[in-house]
């Protein structure tokens, strides 16, 4: 095998860069490695261009091997790696995102990524991908505009800022302060994914410019690379649009443009105007099947009109100011009294319903990946069906897009819920969206809000999410919009999106068209972002000022108990036998943890009569404790007295009365409640003598007390 090998340190940490002919048939190819954790990235162009196609081809596969983490994962009866995890899904975008801006968009040939996880520590791997992404396009002969750098720093366990954090650091979710995976070039950001405790604007800005040098860093690594080992980029001849189709728009179509973007909400007219240009190159083009550049030409000139009025007129599509929001509906509940909290929101052309469920523990989303084996108490699955875009198409399968919008609304949501000890509930919510016109994700999350306060969840603050757009034309000309919609997200330069409550945002994420974005535009759209959030948290709160102060009747009742941790053997039983009689004869779910911590869950009366019968179990008599008692057999010597339905104690003859008692008989029959006290405990024997009369010494002196 040759090998050649560069290093560099980042975090603190050595990130190894190593170039063989282990897969020497791919276009670039790199093993990076960053402690123990290995990836392989390859990256291959087709050799012809892909005839028809009217987008550039880009695909990203991110591998997660089993093998990697000395694991044997699946089913019992599966045990080969089967569709990705949704790490996987949400690594597979975050590599797209960085690499997809760099790219010529006319490129008409197809190009593959795939980054295989080979070995897995306690170092984040999808930041090794896209770093080793961005290595094997750029040593590779494909023409792209890299390389790019990546980073991951956050506030974790201390205030200083960490690069690269390990993994323990990251899964402290309730103690960390934000966390963020960052890549860009050329001192600029083009992907942002986060997660913060409502944290500042200008914290997380000074985070954004700290990772830059970061980036930078890497950046600089990859070129000194490229220029020992990098090949010769190939040469994409671009097509040129012929005269004749520019005058044909020119004369029928670019008088009626403007009047069309700029006609109100949504796409409506445009995508008319759109149609009858397409019908028109068919119509006179009859000789052609490929009308790719008449397409890009409608597309080009609609994108240079939209960025044109904005930065010089402050002219949107639908008329709004840069920093207005469409018109905002919020509804809490409403829908249904089987579901236990409901939201609906719309935010202009914008309809998201967002509908809660909730479990006890034993619903919890058990996660068995790579790196951490984990159970999620809460979820947000997110739906697109074709219909929210007035389309047909497929549905019952999850796509990489609605994933990741679900990932980040479940983000947001989850900085402001009550920990288990207050709140032990399984919390799933559940967005459907309805009508699209720019950011469902972000109308998920103020859905999300709704449901939850509907239902009951006692969250610390409402959280709200606005994507904000840009027209750059350069760094010292651009506009910032809010709430972009639309031939906007169609054709901006960056769709940032912000969620987060009053005090401090809870999770980012940037995607942008361009090759990047300053901090400083991006620290300036999140002071404006803020704007949006608050007042749409007032609409919000102006429907439901605070969660309601009951959950909802249908939803399960959840009960918790402490028993000492070598009592669990005693609750579970044999084989599990106790339990299972336990959860047959109350009707509750029980889930106990190692700490001795017992959840019971069940509707009606099932949990109060679960949590009776363990407690009882359970209980540990003590030296002069008293209580009261069934006499359950009558001996010679003294009786027999039931403390519950798992204990019995025996009262001695002389312990009855304070007086002589020749029978037993005479002062005691079965099925008698009487008052005992506890006086002597044998914990070897398992046996606890008790005492009337020192419990009650007046109790055969009431007349109802007579035998």
């Amino acid at each position: 095998m040759h090998k050649k090998e560069f290093s560099i340190e980042i975090g603190g940490k050595k990130m190894t860069a190593m170039f063989t002919d282990l897969a020497e048939q791919a276009h670039g190819s790199v093993l990076l490695k960053y402690g123990e954790t290995i990836v392989l990235a390859t990256a291959c162009m087709s050799k012809d261009k892909q005839q028809g196609l009217g987008f550039f081809n880009l695909t990203v596969d991110y591998l997660e091997k089993f093998y990697a983490a000395g694991k044997i994962l699946g089913s019992r009866f599966v045990r080969r790696e089967g569709r990705p995890s949704e790490e996987a899904v949400l690594a597979c975008r975050v590599i797209d995102r960085t690499l997809r801006p760099l790219f010529d968009q006319s490129m008409r040939h197809a190009v593959q990524i795939i980054v295989t996880v080979l070995s897995v520590d306690d170092n984040d791997p999808t930041i090794l991908a896209v770093n080793a992404a961005s290595l094997a396009l750029a040593v590779s002969n494909i023409p792209w505009a890299g390389p790019v750098g990546c980073v991951r720093i956050g506030k974790y366990d201390t205030e200083d800022l960490t690069i690269n954090p390990s993994q323990k650091l990251r899964e402290r979710e309730d103690q960390y302060k934000y966390d963020l995976t960052v890549c860009g070039k050329a001192g600029n950001i083009n992907m942002i994914e986060a997660s913060a405790h409502q944290t500042k604007e200008e914290e997380l800005s000074e985070a954004l410019s700290q990772a830059v040098l970061e980036i930078t860093k890497l950046e600089n690594f990859q070129k000194e690379i490229v220029k020992e080992i990098g090949k010769e980029k190939r040469v994409i001849e671009k097509e040129t649009i012929s005269p004749e189709s520019v005058k044909l728009f020119n004369e029928n179509i670019l008088p009626k443009m403007e009047g069309a973007i700029f006609s109100g909400a949504g796409k409506k007219q445009i995508d008319e105007l759109h149609n009858v240009w397409n019908k028109l190159v068919k119509d006179t083009f009859s000789d052609r099947t490929d009308f790719a550049l008449e397409d890009d030409l409608f597309d080009e000139t609609e994108n240079e009109m939209i960025h044109q009025k904005a930065i010089n007129e402050d002219k949107r599509p639908d008329g709004r100011g840069m920093d207005e929001l469409r018109d905002l509906y919020a509804q809490a509940g409403g829908v249904s009294s089987i579901l236990h909290g409901s939201g609906i929101f719309y935010r202009g052309g914008t309809h998201v319903l967002s509908v809660l469920t909730l479990g006890g523990p034993e619903d919890r989303n058990l996660v068995d990946g790579l790196q951490l084996k984990v159970e999620k108490r809460f979820m947000h699955h997110y739906n697109f069906p074709p219909y929210s875009a007035g389309e047909v198409g497929r549905t019952g399968s999850t796509n990489r897009r609605e994933v990741g919008h679900g990932a980040l609304a479940e983000k947001a949501i989850a900085m402001v819920l009550p920990a288990v000890d207050i709140f032990p509930y399984t919390i799933r919510i559940v967005s459907e969206s309805m009508a699209s016109n720019g950011s469902t994700s972000q109308a998920s999350i103020c859905g999300s809000t709704l449901a939850l306060m509907d239902g009951g969840v006692p969250i610390k603050a409402p959280v709200a999410g606005i994507a904000m757009g840009l027209m750059h034309e350069s760094d010292e000309k651009y506009k910032i919009l809010t709430d972009i919609q639309g031939p906007e997200d169609h054709h901006g330069d960056m769709d940032f999106k912000v969620a987060g409550t009053k005090d401090g945002i809870t999770a980012i994420q940037l995607d942008v068209k361009v090759e990047g974005v300053p901090v400083k535009i991006l620290t300036e759209a999140m002071h404006q972002s803020k704007k949006a959030r608050t007042a749409i948290i007032e609409r919000i709160e102006k429907e439901i000022p605070a969660p309601r102060a009951e959950i909802s009747v249908n939803a399960p009742k959840i009960l918790i108990i402490q028993i000492k941790p070598d009592q669990i053997g005693l609750v579970i039983g044999g084989g599990g036998k106790t339990i299972k009689e336990i959860k047959e004869k109350s009707g509750a779910e029980i889930t106990i943890e190692d700490s001795g911590r017992v959840y019971l869950t069940g509707k009606n009366d099932a949990a109060e009569i679960a949590k009776k019968i363990i407690e009882e179990m359970t209980h540990e008599f003590k030296y002069g404790e008293v209580l009261r008692g069934e006499v359950v057999k009558i001996a010679d010597f003294g009786a027999f007295v039931r403390l519950n339905d798992f204990t019995d104690g025996m009262v001695h003859i002389s312990e009855i009365a304070p007086v002589r008692v020749n029978q037993v008989s005479d002062f005691l029959k079965e099925g008698m409640i009487v008052p005992v006290k506890v006086i002597k405990i044998d914990a070897e024997r398992g046996k606890i003598s008790l005492s009337i009369k020192e419990a009650d010494k007046d109790f055969f002196n009431n007349p109802l007390n007579k035998v």
